[in-house]
C-alpha cells in the first residue's frame, strides 16, 4: 500500500510546491505598474475595433459544431481499427474471438452513418462559405 501511495503524495507535494513557487515569483518579479494600455482588452495583440457584443452569423456556429461532430465520430473509430487490425495479440484475439465480420460489420455501419451526416450536411450548406 505505500508503494503505490508515496509516490503520489510526493508528486502532488511537488505540484503544490511548484504551484505555490511560480505564484510568489510572479508577484514578487512581474509588472506592478498599471496602465490604460495594460488594461485595455485585446485579441491575438490586435486593439479591439468593434464593440465586443457584436452579433456572430451562425455560419459560424454551424461550421464548429460540424466539425466537433465529424472530430468526435472520428475519436470513436480508433480504438475499433486497432482492435480489428491487430487480431494477432492477445487482447484483441479474446475481443474478436470468431467474430471479425460483424465487428467490421459494425465499423462499417458506423461509417455509412457518419458518411450520411456528412452528405446531410454538405446538402444543407453548411460548409458553403457565401
Amino acid at each position: 500500500m505505500h508503494t503505490v501511495v508515496l509516490p503520489l503524495v510526493l508528486f502532488l507535494l511537488c505540484l503544490v510546491g511548484l504551484a505555490a513557487a511560480l505564484l510568489v515569483l510572479g508577484n514578487v518579479f512581474g509588472p506592478r505598474k498599471s496602465t490604460p494600455i495594460k488594461r485595455m482588452p485585446y485579441e491575438s495583440g490586435m486593439d479591439p475595433i468593434h464593440d465586443t457584443r457584436r452579433r456572430f452569423d451562425v455560419r459560424f456556429y454551424l461550421l464548429a459544431i460540424a466539425f466537433l461532430v465529424f472530430d468526435v465520430e472520428l475519436l470513436f473509430l480508433y480504438p475499433w481499427a486497432v482492435v480489428f487490425g491487430a487480431r494477432d495479440t492477445q487482447a484483441a484475439a479474446e475481443v474478436i474471438e470468431g467474430r471479425p465480420p460483424l465487428i467490421f460489420a459494425a465499423g462499417m455501419v458506423f461509417l455509412l452513418i457518419l458518411v450520411l451526416g456528412f452528405v446531410y450536411d454538405w446538402r444543407k450548406g453548411v460548409f458553403r462559405w457565401r
